[in-house]
């Protein structure tokens, strides 16, 4: 007897345990002998392309569809994948109106604006 491995490769709704939804390419890869989920979510209006990866363990349900809907649910749920709590906060130069030879340099603002307030 045969044992024929099959890998999954497909366009999915997924929904993971912290409630989040996702509607991407779906994948198995192994990661340092482990296995995990990469998940490769497409361009939307409101963020680039990006991709993730999650063990078995975080899915909560798989929902193979086509690649148009994938999309669509990628676009109506479309979360960033970094938080605006996990950036820096911006470094502001101390106002100091007696040295304008550039001691503090200028105003860096470091913030990314996400579409979205948290």
């Amino acid at each position: 007897m045969t044992t024929e491995e099959t890998t999954f490769d497909e366009w999915a709704v997924l929904e993971l345990m912290g409630h989040r939804r996702l509607g991407a390419r779906v994948r198995e890869q192994q990661i340092a002998g482990a296995a995990f989920l990469r998940v490769d979510v497409p361009d939307t209006t409101r963020q680039p392309a990006f991709t993730q990866y999650y063990p078995p363990s975080a899915v909560y349900c798989i929902t193979p569809t086509t690649e148009e809907i994938a999309r669509a649910v990628a676009e109506r749920h479309a979360e960033p994948p970094v938080q605006r709590y996990e950036l820096p906060a911006p470094r502001i130069a101390p106002a100091n109106d007696d040295h304008d030879d550039g001691e503090y340099g200028e105003f860096v603002d470091e913030r990314v604006t996400l579409d979205r307030e948290i």
